[in-house]
């Protein structure tokens, strides 16, 4: 196999990560997220972790119960992927024999709770691409009809924008199914039944129903439904019969239910989150974005994050824009605050401060990861500021929806510098892009002097910078918090959401 001339190249950086990695034989898995290569692995011990970080591509790398996390970084994730999986199928070691040890590793360690929320993953992060893409067109199309400029183009705008939004519950019923066991095409022919136009002239419960009506959680309801019936059918028909009878009774059973009571019910509970969510910020915004934004590093920290796809997927769908986001998103803003002020006291220890100059561009276009991983964590009580940070941003976010000014993001996946091109609102792009500017500058400031006054103790200083720098570990440190529980996130390095 040729070296690729270009040492900076997806196929040289998959190149160099297999080897570290403890070559084919101990690869078990391969998939990706945003900013991630997740490797299943059959022996940790095999991975060369200290040359692995050091890869010029590697932003940090994380250890998780089922899989092996390389952080990559948006975009060069989706492109470094194919090129290992290529290596591996070149190499013929990725074993059925390995996929087996992931599987017995991963029920062992799974909680019901974390297996609910992986798949909850599972089925709308493949869906964030689109939603990004979709939400940067119709945040363009806003400007054109503000500045009522080119008004030739901006319904076509408006359709690319909407095709996807309109259609999503389809790909979310495919995703269910496939999740779940079921035949895809299936769950997405059950979850087309709530966008047919002509499910107007059904009558559930004395309500006539409205095309998308219940939206992605009935999407999700349907094709799980689907997927049981489906399943069953597989039981009890005759293998002759199967290929005939199968199919049709999981769309018409399925059909009929999520029509006269899925669509119903599932519309009730959007609109329910809808409501509460309005409700909360007009009437708690300044308290309620205060624990939001103050509560989400942990929250990200621990994996729940993932429960907050279907509300706001839900929110857009319904409102064309999800207010929660942007207040989230003010969690990375105290996270930038944070290491800017651990930059500024740690003047003799290099390491860190290349760590955060390195990170710190991340940071500020949302990727979060390296500066949570890399710096406040193994710090400690810089986590606890960052997120007191997050707090003062997600107040300030609030404090104006309590005014009427609403905040939102048009997709979901970017925050930081990166969500403006997404920003939506009830007060008009201006306002809305100058209140999120405001709350990250309240984040950077509240951050940055949480951190400078509370956020090194003198022995975090002695140990750092006493002898000319270094990398310490939150081990090594007396008096440093490990907020995560444990001395895994204090080893350095950096670790993704």
């Amino acid at each position: 196999m040729r070296t690729p001339k270009d040492p900076t190249s997806p196929a040289a950086t998959a190149a160099a990560l297999l080897p570290l990695l403890g070559g084919p034989a101990n690869i078990t898995s391969v998939a990706h997220c945003m900013t991630r290569l997740r490797v299943g692995l059959r022996d940790r011990t095999l991975v060369q972790e200290d040359a692995l970080r050091a890869l010029p591509a590697v932003l940090g790398v994380v250890t998780d119960d089922d899989t092996y996390q390389v952080v990559l970084g948006p975009g060069t994730v989706a492109r470094v992927t194919p090129e290992f999986e290529a290596l591996l199928t070149t190499a013929g070691e990725l074993a059925a024999k390995g996929a087996g040890l992931k599987e017995v590793r991963r029920q062992r360690n799974a909680t019901p709770t974390k297996l609910l929320l992986r798949r909850v993953a599972n089925i709308f992060v493949p869906l964030i691409p689109a939603l990004i893409g979709c939400g940067v067109i119709a945040g363009l199309n806003g400007l054109l009809v503000n500045l009522g400029c080119l008004p030739s183009l901006t319904p076509a705008l408006a359709a690319i924008a909407s095709g996807f939004m309109a259609l999503i519950a389809v790909f979310v019923g495919y995703n269910t199914a496939k999740e779940f066991g079921g035949t895809p095409i299936l769950g997405g022919a059950v979850a087309a039944v709530i966008v047919y136009a002509g499910v107007a002239k059904v009558t559930a419960f004395g309500v006539t129903l409205a095309p998308g009506q219940g939206g992605v959680l009935g999407a999700l309801a349907a094709a799980l439904l689907g997927t049981y019936v489906e399943k069953w059918c597989r039981r009890w028909v005759p293998e002759a019969l199967d290929v005939l009878v199968t199919p049709t009774l999981t769309v018409l059973l399925t059909g009929l239910v999520t029509l006269y009571a899925l669509m119903y019910a599932a519309g009730e509970l959007s609109t329910a989150i809808g409501s509460a969510a309005n409700w909360l910020l007009a009437t708690t915004g300044a308290f309620a974005g205060l624990i939001l934004g103050g509560l989400f590093l942990p929250v990200v920290m621990l994996g729940l994050h993932q429960a907050l796809i279907p509300i706001h997927t839900t929110l857009i769908e319904q409102q064309g824009y999800t207010v929660l986001l942007p207040i989230l998103a003010m969690a990375g803003a105290g996270q930038v605050g944070a290491a800017l002020a651990v930059y500024v006291r740690l003047r003799h220890d290099h390491s860190m401060r290349t760590t955060i100059k390195s990170a710190l561009p991340a940071g500020l276009l949302g990727v979060g990861e390296p500066l949570i991983y890399g710096v406040s964590l193994p710090l400690g009580r810089p986590f606890l500021t960052a997120c007191a940070g997050g707090a003062a941003g997600g107040a300030f976010i609030g404090f104006f929806a309590m005014l009427g000014d609403q905040v939102g993001s048009t997709a979901i996946g970017p925050s930081g510098w990166a969500l403006f091109p997404l920003l939506a609102g009830s007060g008009g792009l201006a306002m809305t892009a100058a209140i999120y500017a405001g709350g990250l500058l309240t984040g950077y400031v509240v951050g940055f002097g949480a951190t400078y006054v509370f956020g090194l103790g003198p022995s975090v200083r002695d140990a750092l910078s006493g002898a000319g720098g270094g990398v310490v570990t939150g081990a090594a440190v007396s008096g440093v918090c490990d907020p995560s529980g444990s001395q895994e996130n204090a080893r350095g390095g950096n670790r993704t959401p």
